[in-house]
C-alpha cells in the first residue's frame, strides 16, 4: 500500500468508518463526532488526536508523517524503553512540515533514551 499521507488521513478514516455512523466510530476511536468529522473532511487533527486515529486504523503514525525509521530500531515503545512525548493543548493545530519536524524531534529523543537505558 502507498504511504498515506496527513491529509489523506480523512478519507482513509471515511473509508474504513464505512456505512457505520460517525458517532459510533467518533467514540471508538475516543473523539468527538465535529472532530472526526473535521478531519474526514480533509483537517489536520491535533497530535492526541492524530495519535488515537493512527490506533485506530493500526497504522503507524511516522509513516504517516514520512519519518523513516531504521530497521531494527525498535522505536523505545514497542522494546519497553523509555518514550519521549508530546502534547498539544487543546484546538492547537499544526501545520504537516512542523508535524513532521516534531515527529523526528520525539523520535530521535526516544532513540536517545534508548541508547542510554542500555
Amino acid at each position: 500500500m502507498a504511504r498515506l499521507s496527513l491529509h489523506q488521513l480523512g478519507e482513509r478514516l471515511r473509508q474504513e468508518r464505512g456505512s457505520r455512523g460517525i458517532r459510533e466510530v467518533a467514540a471508538e476511536i475516543a473523539v468527538s463526532p465535529a472532530t472526526l468529522s473535521r478531519v474526514e473532511r480533509g483537517n489536520v487533527p491535533d497530535i492526541d488526536t492524530f495519535a488515537k486515529m493512527c490506533r485506530w486504523l493500526r497504522i503507524d503514525p511516522a509513516e504517516v508523517l514520512g519519518v523513516e525509521v531504521p530497521a531494527g530500531s525498535g522505536r523505545g515503545a514497542r522494546e519497553g524503553r523509555l518514550v519521549a512525548t508530546a502534547h498539544f493543548r487543546a484546538g492547537q493545530t499544526t501545520s504537516p512540515r512542523l508535524a513532521k519536524a516534531l515527529a523526528e524531534m520525539i523520535l530521535a529523543a526516544q532513540d536517545m533514551l534508548a541508547s542510554e537505558s542500555r
